[in-house]
């Protein structure tokens, strides 16, 4: 029960910060099966100036979220009926801004942790002061407030960034895009690598879009697309007559990007010699046209790409490994999407709304055909999985696509692993089927052990050997 004292000296400290906080005034639901607790809290924030609403457990939390909106959720962990985890997991898919602040008897740091990571912004042990309850509300407030302000401005923001195509929400690419937020003004040259199919040049535009350059050219160039022949007079130029078929004086790619930025895609496809040169003109911002002995003065950041393994390249002695320094000296590495399947029901929305608005139609994906959509490992990244969605819009009879109508084709031998082992074909397969299991059964460990007909115990150990994180409840 709130603590009303003002003796503590810990608690004078709680009003100071308190005083420090801007007053923040909202909607607050309180959820608590013990009487005195639920309406003791409610009352401490009435009178702090909020609306508050009450309920006895999670589910008459529900249905009041159901009839109105709230700003903040402080509810129990431990009820009977729906607990505050469950509560906690359907306020987040039913009103993802609204912020959640949980309270527990029992101050174990599991549950908190627990708590915390399954998306509540904060967390208070019984007893709690009253000064402790309003600063929490009021700062949970304010991240609602400014969650707002993104939304709003998130499609702007995103646009004035290059951000507007790069989709993901996962741990992984949020990483990427705040790394691309830090480097992309800078002049840094940036070695960006990942399978194909992840988006690399989406990324190297966002850095060039980030950048103080953004106005000036962004010029791509495919080395895998462009013969071993052609590749220097293509980047480097070349003079009238420096080869057969040269019948007049051309600029090359590095010329035409000066100023700008220059994106040199598959760079562990060229051969050395090349990639001496390429060292020379990052070494002494310069160029030499094919043919011609008089050096160019060109000023191009540098962005690189490559879905090969330059350091077992550079073993090898396929690639140089003066060039590999000079190039990565921001390294910045796409995760495959089989590492942030989180993504993979929002990159298909993604791609679905992209059919809708060329064509016209109404398509959405149902359940089912995004549970279809995660038991996949995608070889192909986000590329194949684009193919897929314009397929399964394209052809589906009905406005919802449902599973029937996702047809992943079998990963052609040319990607498949051909390398691994038969002990790790089994474990990945293992893997796929113990994440999708858990995808069907969220937070019901034990259902999922049904599902898969294995002791809980034994379900457990595979997770933690294969690496699955649990969410389920402590």
């Amino acid at each position: 029960m709130p603590d009303t004292g003002s003796q503590d000296p810990s608690g004078a400290r709680q009003a100071e910060k308190l005083a420090a906080v801007p007053p923040a005034r909202g909607n607050v639901l309180v959820v608590d099966d013990q009487k005195n607790m639920r309406s003791t809290t409610a009352m401490l924030l009435r009178e702090a100036g909020h609306q508050v609403g009450e309920a006895a457990d999670g589910a008459g939390a529900l249905e009041q979220l159901a009839q109105g909106t709230y700003d903040v959720v402080l509810t129990d962990l431990r009820m009977p009926t729906l607990d505050g985890m469950a509560l906690l997991q359907a306020v987040q898919r039913s009103s993802p801004q609204t912020q959640v602040i949980v309270m527990t008897a029992y101050g174990t740091i599991e549950s908190a942790v627990e708590a915390m990571r399954d998306g509540a912004y904060d967390f208070l042990t019984k007893p709690f002061q009253s000064e402790e309850v309003l600063l929490r509300v009021g700062k949970a407030l304010e991240r609602r407030r400014l969650l707002g302000e993104v939304t709003l401005y998130a499609e702007e923001f995103r646009k004035r960034y290059g951000l507007e195509h790069i989709v993901g929400r996962s741990p992984a690419m949020r990483e990427v895009l705040d790394k691309v937020m830090r480097v992309g003004p800078t002049e840094a040259t940036v070695l960006i690598t990942g399978e194909s199919g992840t988006g690399k040049e989406l990324v190297a535009r966002a850095l060039h879009v980030a950048s103080r350059r953004s106005d000036r050219p962004f010029i791509p160039v495919n080395c895998a697309a462009i013969t071993e022949t052609l590749l220097e007079s293509e980047l480097f130029g070349h003079a009238r007559g420096a080869f057969t078929g040269a019948t007049r004086a051309r600029r090359g790619m590095f010329e035409e990007a000066d100023g700008g930025t220059l994106f040199i895609d598959e760079i562990g496809e060229t051969q050395p010699g090349f990639q001496a040169k390429l060292l020379r003109a990052l070494q002494d911002g310069e160029i030499r046209r094919v043919g011609e002995s008089t050096p160019v003065q060109v000023d191009v950041r540098i962005i690189a790409a490559t879905n090969q393994d330059l350091r077992r390249a550079i073993a090898e002695k396929r690639f140089r490994e003066d060039l590999f320094y000079r190039l990565a000296v921001v390294p910045l590495r796409i995760p495959p999407l089989r590492e942030r399947r989180e993504d993979v029901p929002l990159l298909a929305a993604h791609f679905l709304q992209g059919f809708n608005q060329r064509t016209g139609a109404d398509r959405v994906l149902t359940a089912e055909g995004a549970e279809r959509l995660l038991e996949h490992d995608w070889p192909g990244n986000v590329r194949e999985l684009e193919n897929v969605m314009e397929q399964a819009a394209a052809l589906c009879s009905s406005r919802e696509i449902r599973a029937r109508d996702i047809h992943i084709d079998a990963v052609p031998p040319s990607q498949a692993g051909a390398s691994a082992t038969l002990a790790q074909a089994v474990e990945e397969a293992e893997r796929r089927t113990i994440e999708a299991a858990l995808l069907r059964n969220p937070h019901d460990l034990p259902g999922a052990a049904r599902e898969l007909g294995v002791s809980n115990t034994t379900l457990w150990r595979k997770m933690k050997r294969l690496g699955i994180e649990s969410h389920e409840p402590g």
